[in-house]
């Protein structure tokens, strides 16, 4: 199999770039081409249908993507461009050519009022552009006629990168006492684990084409994924202090972006039709933190007890 993988220096891309190679070959691109074999900037659209055709992959994993939520408000042109624009050019040169695309999206596409898990065939309502432009990717590809696998996902992180692990580790460092919103519910996912079920399921032969949601398994608050952080960081040796984590609603943390309140996805579809099932958000978090650990000697050298 031969793969190209866009938008390789990402949180998600840097972890395909793991799994992806027990699949066959994995021709890598970022967007000015910085430590890939190729480049691919999805400000230029139109650069993406000729690198298809040149490299003639049997599959596309696209994992570039503007994910800055709030600045899309002001950056709508490029929220769309990236987000729409793009994910529209590779799927019309993977119908020319034949490759599947396989393609990551977001809970942001729907509003956050539900009371159950979201389905797959749930109205969508963004409350923002950035959902909006991924809901318009989602459409684009679905009408291109290519063979697709779109997968949402949700309150994505990693060991690396900049994400809300890294960022409550930082304050938890910094400060005895951390504020976070209680009333927005999800479910954290590591982008490792998005990665390894990613290689499983292209590894299917036959594959349909549709859309189905990945997350890990069970929900817990912003609040309560801080409070987890910072509980499994010090037993893990990665935190000496004891931050306490406060709980505050969302009207006292504006953003100018709404988020959804409620962005628990539905798995059940992807556990029947592929096998796959979701690891608990707690056991996801656990594991990226033992590798952060790993990755720094000096919390490697301490004891758990």
């Amino acid at each position: 199999m031969k793969l190209l993988l866009l938008g390789g220096n990402g949180q998600l891309g840097r972890e395909l770039r793991r799994s992806l190679p027990a699949l066959g070959q994995v021709i890598t691109a970022t967007r000015d081409g910085t430590q890939a074999q190729r480049a691919a900037d999805f400000l230029q659209p139109e650069m993406l249908g000729p690198l298809i055709r040149d490299v003639a992959p049997d599959v596309v994993v696209n994992a570039a993507a503007y994910t800055a939520v709030d600045r899309a408000e002001t950056e709508r042109e490029a929220a769309f461009c990236v987000n729409a624009s793009g994910p529209e050019a590779l799927a019309r040169a993977c119908a020319e050519t034949g490759a599947l695309l396989l393609h990551y999206s977001t809970d942001y596409v729907f509003n956050g009022t539900a009371s159950r898990l979201w389905r797959e065939t749930d109205p969508t309502a963004p409350l923002g552009v950035y959902g909006a432009s991924k809901l318009a990717g989602e459409r684009a590809i679905a009408a291109s006629g290519a063979r697709h696998i779109i997968l949402r996902t949700a309150w994505v992180y990693a060991a690396h990168g900049n994400n809300f692990l890294q960022t409550m580790l930082r304050l938890a460092r910094e400060r005895d006492i951390l504020r976070v919103v209680v009333d927005q519910i999800g479910t954290p996912t590591p982008a490792g684990w998005i990665a390894d079920a990613s290689a499983s399921l292209l590894a299917r032969p036959n594959l349909p084409s549709g859309l189905w949601h990945l997350t890990a398994a069970g929900q817990t608050s912003w609040h309560g994924f801080a409070e987890a952080i910072v509980a499994e960081a010090q037993a893990q040796g990665l935190l000496d202090r004891c931050s306490v984590v406060e709980a505050i609603s969302t009207a006292d943390y504006p953003t100018p972006t709404r988020r959804p309140a409620w962005s628990v996805l539905d798995t059940r579809k992807l556990q029947r039709d592929f096998g796959i099932v979701p690891q608990d958000w707690r056991a996801g978090l656990a594991a990226t933190l033992a590798e952060m650990r790993l990755d720094c000697p000096a919390a490697s050298g301490r004891s758990r007890d």
